[in-house]
């Protein structure tokens, strides 16, 4: 019997993940209590396992799309598989990375493309 299947989990383990990268949908962004603590959870449309979102992921999603949860809702994330640094040691883990056509535009993206001049012949 593998190790997995001893010990099922509804969260995503960086072994779920096949060595692959994972394009995957924000469904959902919630807080749940787990192991006593209240961890930050994010799912996806589609897939039945979610992620237990620590502050490094949180903090690449928000810079891509803000600083509202709601707002992540329909966004692309990819997940992947690496080492990671966990109290002092390197250790499996998942990380995520914002795919570069989903980036948000912001305002002052905007505004620098309205001051760009076409290019003269």
């Amino acid at each position: 019997m593998n190790y997995d299947e001893m010990y099922p989990s509804p969260y995503l383990k960086h072994s779920d993940l096949g060595g692959r990268e994972v394009r995957v949908t924000i469904s959902d962004v919630t807080t749940e209590l787990l192991g006593g603590e209240r961890k930050n959870v994010m799912a996806f449309a589609g897939k039945k396992k979610q992620l237990v979102l620590n502050k490094t992921n949180a903090n690449t999603i928000m810079r891509a799309y803000g600083k509202e949860t709601d707002e992540w809702i329909g966004k692309e994330v990819i997940l992947f598989a690496t080492t990671v640094d966990f109290r002092g040691e390197s250790v499996p883990g998942i990380r995520v990375k914002v795919p570069p056509q989903s980036k948000r535009s912001t305002p002052a993206d905007d505004d620098l493309n309205d001051e760009i001049p076409p290019f003269a012949a």
